[in-house]
Parts: structure tokens; C-alpha cells; sequence
């Protein structure tokens, strides 16, 4: 299987070193308008050539887009101009634009829309690593308006790596990527402006940081780059979701205005709870497989 690798950067890098490891791959080109991302990606043998975006195209079986977001709306249906019988797929973390921008191209059918819900803080092509995604879930939307054998094709390259595929409509992975990955991200960023806003001493912060606060405020590292275009198409869940979430501030500080801490007790006992949802998650069973 020729796959090409649109963006190299953590994302798109980590899914080429996976896929070239595990054999799904046979070659991977890599296309990026940074040369010198290129240069680092095949140094580092993430892939094993590179070629215009037109040529990649034509020479692969596959093609994945891993930019940006806001740079898919106009990508994708560029590489669908120009693909016959190659699969293409994404790997963004925002599905109901893109997949509104292509609803009506003639190649709809080749692409089939995913997500694999994985990423750590870091970003670039330096951040490329080969278990990110294992043992992780991904998601894949609104299959019944792609081609069968392009859905088995990108089944069977998450089965590879291995993670575990969930089935939704774009709309409802918006939704829900908006609460469990996009508000926490939010949290973070805003956690870490106000304790630089309140700490002028940054070496206190650094002295007394313990793990705790160090995982608090990790994803307030990511690339402004990746998340602004992700906040923008998915303007109206996050909205959503970041008002459910001042409320509940506000409420912890109404209790603490009030010194009520019987109130603040409750709900810490309610948040207590994620334990039990987590741990409850979906497995890999058959069941969890079917389409939703």
C-alpha cells in the first residue's frame, strides 16, 4: 500500500512511523509546504520519499490529510479532483464543515471521514512518535455516504496499528469532541493565563508545581496553530459546553463566597463519578464496532 502523507507534522508524522512499522505501509511520500519539515521527515525516516502534492496523488493508493483544519476545507476537495480509485481520508479533529464542503463533490464516495482521538501537547514533525495512537479510539463518520472498500481500507489501517473504532455522524462527533477534548483544552489555556497573570515570579511557579499541576495545564502547550482553526469550525458546541462550564465555576465560587462547604463537598462526591464513567468506557467488542 503507497500512502500519501499530506502535513508531517505530530499527527501525520506518528500515523507514517506507525504505519511503515507495522507493514500496512509498503511506502510512504510525504507532502508539506515546508521543506524543511520534509528534510527532518526523511532523516528521520517517517518516509521514504517526497513529491508535489499532484504526483503523490497519482501515485498512491491512499491518501491522508493531516493539516491544519481550516486548511482541509480547501484542500480536500482538491485531492478529490484528482483522485479515481484512491482512498482519502483526514485525521481532523472537526468533521461537519469538511464534510459539508464535499457533500456534493462527484468523489465524495473515496473519502471517508476520521478521527483517531490521540495527541500529546508537543507539535512539528519533532513530535512524530510510533505509539501514539495504540491501543487508542478513533472515529469514523457518517460511513454510509463513502465507498465500502474505501471503509474497509481505513478499517483495516486502524486495525493495524491497533486502535479501536467508534462509528458516528459528524454532527455528534463535534458534539462530543467538544466536551471531552476542546473544553479541556480551554480549561488549560486558561488556567496557565491566569496563573501567569497572578504569578510574577516565575520561578515560584516552577518551585512548587507538582504533577498535579504540571498535567492541569499540559495542553496549554499546544500549537495555537492547530487549535484556533479547531475552536473556529467548532465555534458553537465549544460555546456550548464552555457556558455549562462557567456555571459550574461560578457555583464553586458561590459556595465559597458563602463558606459553604457542605455544598462544595457535593460536588466534588459528583465529580467523583468520572471515575465510574471512565472506567465503564466501550471496549473493542463487536458491539462497540457497529455504526451509530
Amino acid at each position: 500500500m503507497v500512502v500519501a502523507m499530506i502535513g508531517i507534522g505530530h499527527i501525520g508524522g506518528s500515523l507514517a512511523i506507525a504505519l511503515r512499522e507495522n507493514g500496512f505501509a509498503g511506502e510512504v511520500i510525504g507532502v508539506d509546504r515546508q521543506p524543511e519539515t520534509l528534510n527532518k521527515a526523511l532523516r528521520r525516516r517517517l518516509i521514504d520519499r517526497t513529491l508535489p502534492l499532484d504526483e503523490a496523488v497519482a501515485a498512491a493508493d491512499l491518501v491522508v490529510l493531516a493539516t491544519p483544519v481550516d486548511g482541509m476545507l480547501e484542500l480536500l476537495p482538491k485531492v478529490l479532483d484528482r483522485v479515481e480509485q484512491q482512498v482519502v481520508m483526514d485525521v481532523g479533529s472537526t468533521k461537519e464543515q469538511l464534510l459539508r464542503v464535499v457533500k456534493d463533490h462527484p468523489r465524495r464516495a473515496r473519502f471517508v471521514a476520521t478521527h483517531p482521538m490521540a495527541g500529546r501537547e508537543n507539535s512539528g514533525v519533532e513530535a512524530a512518535v510510533a505509539d501514539l495512537f495504540t491501543g487508542k479510539f478513533t472515529v469514523l463518520c457518517d460511513v454510509e455516504a463513502s465507498d465500502a472498500d474505501a471503509v474497509s481500507v481505513v478499517e483495516r489501517l486502524y486495525g493495524s496499528i491497533p486502535m479501536q473504532i467508534v462509528y458516528l455522524d459528524g454532527r455528534a462527533h463535534d458534539l462530543h469532541t467538544a466536551y471531552v477534548s476542546h473544553i479541556s483544552h480551554i480549561s488549560s489555556f486558561a488556567l496557565a493565563l491566569t496563573v501567569l497573570a497572578k504569578e510574577t515570579d516565575e520561578d515560584r511557579i516552577f518551585e512548587l508545581a507538582s504533577s498535579g499541576f504540571d498535567s492541569t495545564v499540559r495542553l496549554a502547550k499546544s500549537s495555537p496553530d492547530m487549535w484556533v482553526p479547531i475552536f473556529r469550525q467548532n465555534r458553537d458546541f465549544v460555546l456550548d459546553v464552555l457556558d455549562e462550564h462557567i456555571n459550574t465555576l461560578a457555583l464553586f465560587r458561590s459556595y465559597l463566597i458563602k463558606s459553604n462547604f457542605d455544598g462544595i463537598r457535593e460536588l466534588i462526591e459528583k465529580a467523583n463519578r468520572i471515575r465510574t464513567v471512565l472506567r465503564g468506557a466501550p471496549q473493542n467488542t463487536a458491539e462497540s464496532q457497529k455504526p451509530l
